[in-house]
């Protein structure tokens, strides 16, 4: 049955529904189609209110929120923050949702909406990752954004990271899906980051706004990456990681994996040799899986790329961690494992070629028109 339209005086209570606590999305869902609209449910008697849902305690929880929550003042909260709410029954809400036994309730989004009409990727791998690791994230993130594809990934340090910052470099688009609330900037050393992410694609979460990161919410938000993608490659992962959950949920998705082969010593690879011993297909190229991809257009990619910068390994790795929003020495070393005196060497270097300039006092910024900038 199609969806009447929903005014924004309705969606207030669907905010506030979606909002309550321990109530299981499926529940929330069965509860809501049976009665018809969260307004409804909201007004509804107490007795009412037990006879429908399953659990005691769930009543209960729905009860209390009634009484804490001022409908009217949190609605205009979301909306002066720019964050969009996306329940299930919107328009804009990703149908990719729909292939995952616990679907989200509802999406929250800062940003551009998601299209259906394009190839979407995730970059996932470790948080620790080698600077091999690193490099290839970057690089793929960059040919296959080139090729108008979107790169999906987690915002976490390391592969994460690097995969996001490769589509930005060229100018592409890129989606954060994070493990808590859209409002909050986690890891905080990648506010640049997160910025810059809202203006070329958009960070999205199914946990409400002021969800802090807690360490159950990543599985969830794995599966949220695999469900969007539609084709994972994972770049380093040990042996135990969440890089391999979010690839063993996409192989159930019936999406295809892609592992970047490593040293057969080395633990950051030990994942991505188990995956590609299992069947995964071997990543040689940015190209190579492009073709497989059957996505071409040269030319194009080539305008695309013309004013990608043409860095040193150690120069770019420092320039890719940059963005609009400054960053201090501090954090950069962090991001980059540098030592101070190569770090500043490197900046030096980058600001006499005119890529990124000192705004204030250790505070480093890209330039415009530099990288997709």
């Amino acid at each position: 049955m199609k969806e009447k339209k929903i005014t924004e005086e309705e969606m207030k209570y669907e905010y506030w529904f979606a909002c309550v606590k321990r109530i299981r999305n499926k529940e929330k869902r069965k509860v809501r189609e049976y009665i018809g609209s969260a307004k409804q449910l909201y007004y509804m008697e107490e007795t009412e209110l037990k006879g429908i849902l399953d659990k005691k305690e769930e009543a209960e929880e729905l009860i209390e929120a009634r009484k804490s929550w001022n409908i009217e003042e949190e609605y205009e909260k979301l909306e002066r923050n720019g964050i969009v709410f996306l329940p299930y029954f919107h328009p804009k809400y990703p149908k990719e949702m729909d292939c995952l036994t616990t679907p989200p309730y509802a999406l929250y989004l800062k940003g551009k909406f998601l299209s259906d009409q394009t190839v979407k990727v995730a970059i996932v791998g470790a948080r620790g990752c080698s600077p091999y690791g690193e490099r290839m994230a970057i690089e793929f993130g960059e040919e296959l954004a080139a090729h108008g594809i979107d790169i999906i990934s987690g915002m976490a340090r390391g592969v994460d990271g690097a995969g996001h910052r490769g589509a930005l470099n060229v100018g592409g688009r890129s989606y954060a899906i994070l493990g808590n609330g859209v409002d909050i900037c986690y890891p905080k050393d990648h506010l640049g980051l997160y910025i810059d992410l809202q203006e070329r694609g958009g960070i999205l979460t199914e946990f409400p706004p002021g969800t802090m990161p807690l360490p159950q919410y990543f599985p969830a938000r794995n599966r949220i990456i695999s469900a969007l993608a539609d084709v994972v490659l994972v770049m380093e992962a040990k042996e135990k990681s969440g890089s391999l959950i979010t690839a063993d949920q996409a192989l159930e998705l019936g999406k295809d994996v892609y592992a970047l082969p490593g040293p057969i010593n080395s633990s950051l690879s030990e994942g991505c040799n188990r995956l590609i011993k299992q069947g995964a297909g071997i990543l040689l190229s940015p190209r190579d899986l492009l073709e497989e991809l059957h996505i071409f257009g040269e030319e194009d990619v080539k305008k695309k790329l013309k004013n990608k910068i043409m860095l040193e390994s150690r120069e770019n790795m420092v320039y890719s961690c940059l963005g609009l929003y400054p960053k201090n020495v501090n954090q950069i070393m962090e991001e980059t494992n540098m030592q101070i005196s190569e770090l500043m060497n490197q900046l030096i270097s980058l600001q006499l070629k005119g890529y990124v300039e000192e705004i204030s006092k250790n505070y480093y910024v890209r330039k415009a028109g530099f990288g997709g900038v």
